[in-house]
C-alpha cells in the first residue's frame, strides 16, 4: 500500500516524502541496491510538484540513505540498510567501473563484502558525508590526491597501527618510492596505492603519418607538428581538458605541463609556482591558442571530451593520462588490444627549462578510523596489494602496478605497461597538502584565464601563486 502525503499537515511536503521513502526502504518495498522511482514518477505517485521531490531525494542522498547516479537514477544504499546486518561483513566503497569485480575476484572468499559503487565525481562528497553521519566504510578506494585532506581530518587510520610488520617488510621495500611518500601523513603511511597512472600525450598514428612527422620530444617540435596537422585539415591539432568543468583532469594535465618544464607548485616551505619556467609554460599554451592550434573552447570541455576528439579523428594529440586508454578504445570503437595499432602514448614534450619528468596519480586503498572491522580491512588491503593481485589488476585495466615486483611481472607482457612503468620511475606527484582541492581550483582558474586571453601569463601565474599562498599559509618564493 502506498502511503499518502497530506498537504494540510504542518510538516513540509518534502519531509513527508522522506519519511514515506525511508519507511518503504525499511519494510522492504525497495531492497538494498534497488532503484527508486524517478523524480517524474514520484511526482505522479504522490501528486506533488518536482521541487519537494528533488529536495527530499537530495537530503536522503546527503544522509547516505540513497545513492544518486547521474543519468541512471536513485538507488537504495546497501550500507545504510545493512550496516548492522552482519557482524563480519566488510563495508567497502569504490568508484564505478571495474573496481567491484576486481575486489570480488581478489579478496579471499571467506571475507564477506558489502560493496557500494559511487560515481567518481561524487565519491569525495559521499565519503565526507558518510564520515559526518558516523557511517564511514571499513575500506574505500579513493583518489590519491585526497589522502592529505582525509588524513588531516582524521578520517584515515595509519596502516602501521594495524600491521607494522607488513608495512616494514612489504610496503616500505617493494612499493614505488614516490607513491609511498605521497601516501604518508605526519610521517606515517595512511593509504596503499591501488594502481598508478602517469600523465603524457596520446597521439594518432594515422595523423602523424599523414604529415610525415615523428612523436614530438620538445615543445617546439609539438608546435611544429601541430602546424602541419592544421594545414592538413585538423580542426583541433592538440586538445586537453582546460577548465573547471573538467575538474581535477584539468589540474592533472596542467601540473604535468608545468613539470615538463621543471616547475613544482609547492615545496615543503614555500609556494614555488611564481617562477620564469611557469610563465614559459603558460606562454606556450597561450601561443598554441593564438595560433589556432589549441581551441580556447577547451575551457568548457568535460574531462573526457578531449580523448573522444582524438578517437574521432578531430585532433592529432591529446594531453591526458595513461588511464584514458580504455576510454580511447571505446570511443574509437576498437578493442583494447587493438589500441596500439592506431594510437600511441608518450611522455609530454620537454620545455626549454625542464627535465624529462612527468606526473603520477592513481587510486589508493584507505582504511577509515570509523571502520567496524579494521583488522579485516587490513587483511583485505594486503591481499588487494599483493604482487599477484596487482599484476592481475594491471593486466585487466592497463594501469601500472604500485609494487616493483608486480611491475617486473607485467612489464615484459605489454609494451604499453613497459613504457608507462618506466615513466613512473621518473614521475613526481601532485602537491601533498590538505588544501589541495582549493589549490586545484586556483590552477584551473589560472589556465582558464590564459586560454581565454583575459590575463597575461605572468599576471596569471602571480595571481595564482598569491591565492595558493593565502590558502596554504606558505610564503611565495620568487
Amino acid at each position: 500500500m502506498t502511503l499518502s502525503i497530506d498537504p494540510s499537515q504542518p510538516i513540509p511536503i518534502y519531509a513527508q516524502l522522506k519519511t514515506i521513502l525511508v519507511a518503504d526502504i525499511l519494510r522492504g518495498r525497495y531492497s538494498p541496491g534497488a532503484q527508486l522511482p524517478t523524480e517524474h514518477e514520484l511526482c505522479a505517485i504522490y501528486g506533488i510538484s518536482r521541487t519537494p521531490v528533488t529536495h527530499a531525494l537530495s537530503q536522503l542522498a546527503e544522509e547516505g540513505v540513497v545513492l544518486r547516479h547521474r543519468r541512471r537514477g536513485t538507488f537504495v544504499n546497501p550500507h545504510w540498510v545493512q550496516r548492522n546486518a552482519s557482524a563480519r561483513e566488510l563495508r567497502v566503497v569504490v568508484p564505478e567501473g571495474p573496481w567491484t569485480a576486481l575486489l570480488r575476484a581478489l579478496v579471499p572468499s571467506d571475507i564477506a563484502l558489502n560493496i557500494v559503487a559511487v560515481d567518481l565525481t561524487e565519491l569525495h562528497q559521499y565519503l565526507v558525508h558518510a564520515v559526518a553521519a558516523g557511517q564511514a566504510p571499513d575500506l574505500a578506494v579513493l583518489d590519491s590526491v585526497w589522502v592529505p585532506e582525509f588524513a588531516a581530518a582524521g578520517f584515515l587510520r595509519p596502516l602501521d597501527e594495524l600491521d607494522p610488520a607488513w608495512v616494514a617488510a612489504d610496503y616500505e621495500h617493494d612499493f614505488v618510492d614516490s607513491l609511498v611518500q605521497a601516501n604518508r601523513y605526519a610521517g606515517r603511511p595512511v593509504a596503499a596505492q591501488a594502481e598508478a597512472d602517469v600523465a603524457g600525450m596520446w597521439f594518432s598514428r594515422d595523423a602523424l603519418g599523414s604529415v610525415g612527422t615523428d612523436v614530438p620530444q620538445t615543445w617546439d617540435e609539438l608546435a611544429s607538428a601541430c602546424l602541419l596537422l592544421a594545414k592538413a585539415g585538423y580542426s583541433t591539432p592538440v586538445v586537453l581538458p582546460g577548465g573547471s568543468r573538467a575538474g581535477e583532469a584539468a589540474s592533472y594535465c596542467l601540473l604535468a605541463l608545468l613539470a615538463s618544464n621543471g616547475v613544482a607548485v609547492l615545496s615543503s616551505v614555500a609556494v614555488t609556482l611564481d617562477a620564469p619556467a611557469a610563465r614559459e609554460c603558460l606562454s606556450f599554451v597561450r601561443d598554441l591558442t593564438s595560433n589556432g592550434l589549441l581551441a580556447p573552447e577547451v575551457v568548457g570541455y568535460d574531462w573526457d571530451r578531449p580523448i573522444r576528439q582524438l578517437a574521432q579523428g578531430h585532433a592529432g594529440f591529446c594531453i591526458g593520462g595513461s588511464y584514458e586508454g580504455p576510454a580511447l578504445a571505446t570511443a574509437a570503437g576498437i578493442a583494447n588490444d587493438q589500441l596500439p595499432e592506431r594510437f600511441g602514448f608518450a611522455r609530454l614534450p620537454t620545455g626549454p627549462s625542464g627535465p624529462a619528468v612527468t606526473l603520477a596519480g592513481g587510486m589508493v586503498h584507505g582504511i577509515f578510523r570509523q571502520a567496524a572491522h579494521p583488522e579485516l580491512a587490513m587483511r583485505a588491503l594486503e591481499e588487494l596489494t599483493s604482487t599477484a593481485s596487482l599484476a592481475q589488476m594491471s593486466r585487466q585495466t592497463g594501469q601500472i602496478p604500485s609494487r616493483r615486483s608486480a611491475i617486473a611481472l607485467v612489464r615484459p607482457e605489454s609494451d604499453f605497461l613497459g613504457q608507462t612503468s618506466e615513466m613512473l620511475d621518473r614521475a613526481i606527484v601532485r602537491p601533498a597538502t590538505p588544501a589541495y582541492p582549493r589549490l586545484s581550483a586556483q590552477l584551473q582558474a589560472m589556465l582558464e584565464s590564459v586560454l581565454l586571453g583575459r590575463v597575461e601569463p605572468a599576471e596569471a601565474v602571480k595571481n595564482a601563486a598569491e591565492m595558493i599562498s593565502a590558502i596554504t599559509g606558505l610564503p611565495v618564493q620568487r
